[in-house]
C-alpha cells in the first residue's frame, strides 16, 4: 500500500520561500506519478505540480509555473516542492498525492494528510 507523508509547512512572509516534502512508502513507483495540490479556505482544490517518477519530467498549475519546482529524490524516495515567491494567494493546505500514469493522465489514488502553508503579506 501507498503512504504519502508531507512536512515542511508553516508560515512565512510574502517573499520569501519554502520547501515542502513528500516521503512515498509502500511500492515502486516507476509507473506512478507523484503531485502537489493545494485547498484554500473556500476555495477549489488545485494542482500545483506532478513530476513523473520515472524520468521525473514535471509539469506545473498555471498560477505556480515559474516560481515553484517540483523534484524527486528516488533513492531517498522523496519529492519536493520548493515554493519561491510566496505570496498570500498561495495560502493553502498542500497535499501531496500519487497515482498510476495511464497515458498522460493520472489516477490521483493516494493521498497524504496535508500540510499547511500561510503566507502573511
Amino acid at each position: 500500500q501507498v503512504q504519502l507523508v508531507e512536512s515542511g509547512g508553516g508560515l512565512v512572509e510574502a517573499g520569501s520561500s519554502l520547501r515542502l516534502s513528500c516521503s512515498v512508502s509502500g511500492g515502486t513507483f516507476d509507473r506512478y506519478a507523484v503531485g502537489w495540490f493545494r485547498r484554500a479556505p473556500g476555495k477549489e482544490r488545485k494542482f500545483v505540480a506532478g513530476i513523473k517518477w520515472n524520468d521525473g519530467k514535471s509539469t506545473y498549475g498555471d498560477s505556480v509555473k515559474g516560481r515553484f519546482a517540483i523534484s524527486r529524490d528516488n533513492a531517498q524516495s522523496t519529492v519536493y516542492l520548493e515554493l519561491n515567491s510566496l505570496t498570500p494567494e498561495d495560502t493553502a493546505e498542500y497535499y501531496c498525492a500519487a497515482g498510476l500514469l495511464h497515458g498522460e493522465a493520472v489516477s490521483w489514488n493516494y493521498w497524504g494528510p496535508g500540510t499547511q502553508v500561510t503566507v502573511s503579506s
